[in-house]
């Protein structure tokens, strides 16, 4: 039948089966013996073990400077932040001097240049250290980010070399606290409606206006603010603040239910006066606090991991121990199910933020890659923590075992830095071309 091709119109290459089979010379006919030709090692059927702490092998991805790093951060976070979490968060407590513990292992600022304080690390060590600070609370997380991404970072990259020399060698080493002001009482998502204001003066400007849910602003040292300057025909610029001038106040915004270790408030300006040394010289527009915000939400994206981990290990370690109707509950299958589904998400949000760290070293990445792994890490985040606090059945909601510590956390960090729903409408516009904000 034309066009039809039949088993015997097919000849193998007989060259090929024959480097394949060999016999034997004292073998003949029937009783020859095919030997197996020795596999390469990805082909071997053995495969690897599995580690459900490290599912994906991330550990053989990092540098040794990298894992050098996060080592450091883990011992700090273990030693000096996890035995005053629990009583922090009950009391609302911040202690400042977290601030200068920070500075002297190095962890603020990390990827800025060596000669200003920073090390001048890789983003991705950036991420490794924020997964382990959060770890054992969001709230520290938000100290140590609004520090690096939002107060130095901005200093770096948009400042001038006196602005630099002056500021950044002294919040590295946490002697100055720093503060980032753009959130206002009615501008949140819409960050173009702001209302503070900068007028130009003889000898710089005057600010007028209010922010507000300012982390560190009622311990910071240093205010680093957004306004709408007249002088620049309304365009947004950026303006450093100190403590103490006339004019300039920031109070505590109290009974938080959520972030309880880090201390927020406002930052109010009424006829702030400052010299024309002030303003950051290198931005203008929203392109300026934006490029802040990628680099505090790309690190987010770890640290909502970090907290993440903390709730898996959690829940394991408690159904393990946790015995009802004879057995360890973690020998269930809906157990086994969330741990599973944990597990899950865990390792592909890691593997996520290290892609971006990756591209961001490399100077390859994209806003859009950012408010991706934002708004997935901190969402499923979110969903593990409720998960553990489920599993851990009427205990999960004792601060002994503080996994709903770390929900009612990520229930904020889901919301700040671009909200869960607003990073969707950024992934949407890039997807179709089109606008929905309004």
């Amino acid at each position: 039948m034309s066009g039809v091709l039949r088993c015997n119109d097919w000849s193998p290459d007989r060259t090929v089966l024959r480097r394949r089979r060999r016999i034997r010379p004292d073998q003949r006919g029937d009783q020859a013996v095919t030997e197996v030709p020795k596999l390469k090692p990805k082909d071997a059927p053995d495969l690897g073990r599995f580690n459900w702490e490290d599912p994906l092998r991330l550990e053989d991805q990092l540098t040794e400077e990298e894992r050098a790093l996060r080592d450091g951060a883990r011992v700090y976070a273990e030693e000096k932040l996890q035995p005053r979490v629990i009583r922090a968060f009950a009391e609302e407590a911040t202690d400042p001097a977290i601030f200068r513990e920070m500075g002297e292992m190095g962890l603020l600022g990390v990827t800025v240049p060596e000669e200003y304080g920073g090390l001048g690390a890789s983003y991705v060590s950036y991420g490794l250290i924020a997964r382990e600070v959060e770890r054992v609370d969001s709230g520290y997380r938000s100290m140590m980010s609004v520090q690096s991404s939002l107060v130095m970072y901005p200093i770096y990259a948009y400042g001038s070399e006196a602005q630099r020399q002056k500021y950044l060698p002294r919040l590295a080493a946490g002697e100055l606290i720093g503060c980032f002001g753009l959130t206002e009482p009615d501008a949140g998502s819409d960050p173009v409606g702001m209302k503070t204001v900068a007028t130009k003066t003889a000898n710089g400007y005057v600010l007028n206006g209010s922010k507000m849910w300012i982390s560190n602003s009622p311990i910071a040292d240093v205010f680093l603010v957004w306004a709408k300057s007249e002088a620049h025909g309304g365009r947004i610029r950026g303006f450093v603040l100190e403590r103490g001038m006339n004019g300039l106040s920031a109070p505590k915004i109290g009974g938080k239910l959520s972030l309880r270790t880090s201390v927020t408030g406002e930052i109010v300006m009424a006829d702030v006066e400052v010299g024309e040394d002030a303003l950051l010289p290198g931005i203008e527009g929203l392109k300026g606090p934006f490029g802040c915000l990628n680099r505090a939400r790309y690190g987010i994206s770890w640290g909502v991991m970090g907290a993440a981990e903390f709730c898996l290990a959690a829940a394991r370690s408690y159904g393990l121990d946790r015995r009802q109707f004879g057995k360890p509950i973690a020998g269930t299958q809906l157990f086994q199910l969330k741990l599973a589904n944990m597990v899950t998400e865990i390792s592909l949000g890691l593997q996520a933020s290290l892609q971006v760290g990756r591209l961001l070293d490399a100077a390859n990445a994209a806003p859009e890659m950012i408010s991706l792994v934002k708004r997935n890490n901190c969402g499923k985040a979110l969903e593990v923590a409720r998960m553990a606090r489920d599993m851990h059945g009427g205990n999960g909601i004792s601060e002994e075992f503080q996994v709903m510590r770390h929900m009612v956390n990520l229930e904020t960090v889901n919301t700040y830095e671009g909200t869960h729903d607003i990073h969707a409408l950024i992934l949407g516009r890039a997807v179709t071309g089109l606008q929905a904000f309004t």
